[in-house]
């Protein structure tokens, strides 16, 4: 049976509570960009953190899928943080934040396309050469379908993370929210994924808004809502069917509620993949 994990993402609101309840937390994930410039004090105590409790670094503004090459720069920031810190393994976006010089401020979808499954192949391979290793490459919202698209989703991210021979950070409200904002079948687009190199999986939560001068609607993924049913429903399928340790990790982002909250969501995802493991035993042997 695999060895799955469940954490949370660190923040700072929830630092006491991930101390005081770090026999439920399996493993955290840090934010690695609000770190870069940190002292060598606070690098020590990061260091510290990290053998304690199993963690992550998660990358925000490298823009690995851009057809510009990567920001070296910003790599090198992360390649000395990771040495500083010594994590488990660290992970990015499959987007573009920055174009022309000019910062976006947003993990932004670029057009799915074989020449941007090549540039960001590319660049995730820098990326792999600077750091020293994979990053765990991660699918985002967008609540626009990128336009000149000429690849859906999952072959987009199947293009990628095989030609960039990288791992999946597969963020399933991500997910469950394109497929919906786009008429697609949430179960049906993740079983078209490589789950075979899915290494980690975000879950968050999110609400609807309504576009501008339209009845139609969008499910934005913000961080500051409960993981819905939906999606620890698709990562049971995910158990399911990706029989490699999974770690799974909760992110909140703002309007945090109280702690044994957030820890009912972690025995929520560790009911979801015990229901996949199970259901995996039972093809198995069917």
């Amino acid at each position: 049976m695999a060895a799955d994990r469940v954490g949370i993402g660190w923040r700072a609101e929830l630092a006491a509570g991930i101390f005081v309840h770090r026999d439920r937390i399996d493993c955290i994930e840090l934010i690695a960009d609000d770190h870069f410039r940190a002292s060598k004090r606070e690098l020590r105590a990061l260091r510290t953190l990290a053998g304690q409790v199993p963690m992550s670094l998660h990358g925000v503004t490298a823009g690995l899928a851009s057809m510009a090459a990567a920001d070296e720069q910003r790599l090198t920031r992360m390649a000395r943080l990771a040495e500083a810190v010594q994590p488990e393994s660290w992970s990015e976006h499959l987007a573009f934040v920055r174009a022309g010089g000019i910062e976006i401020g947003h993990l932004a979808a670029p057009p799915r396309t074989e020449a941007g499954i090549e540039a960001a192949a590319r660049n995730t391979r820098r990326a792999t050469a600077i750091v020293g290793a994979a990053p765990a490459m991660e699918n985002v919202a967008t609540l626009i379908d990128p336009p000149a698209s000429t690849l859906d989703e999952p072959d987009w991210i199947a293009g990628i993370v095989a030609g960039a021979d990288a791992p999946l950070l597969l963020d399933l409200h991500n997910l469950y929210a394109n497929a919906v904002n786009f008429g697609a079948d949430p179960a049906a687009m993740l079983l078209r994924l490589p789950l075979d190199r899915v290494k980690s999986v975000h879950l968050s939560g999110g609400h609807w808004i309504e576009a501008p001068g339209s009845a139609e609607r969008r499910l934005l993924d913000d961080h500051v809502h409960d993981v819905p049913p939906e999606v620890f429903a698709l990562l049971t399928l995910l158990a399911t069917h990706a029989p490699q340790p999974l770690d799974v990790i909760l992110e909140r982002d703002g309007n945090y509620p109280a702690f044994p909250r957030l820890l009912l969501q972690l025995d929520a995802a560790r009911t979801a993949l015990a229901a996949g493991r199970a259901a995996m035993t039972m093809r198995a042997v069917a």
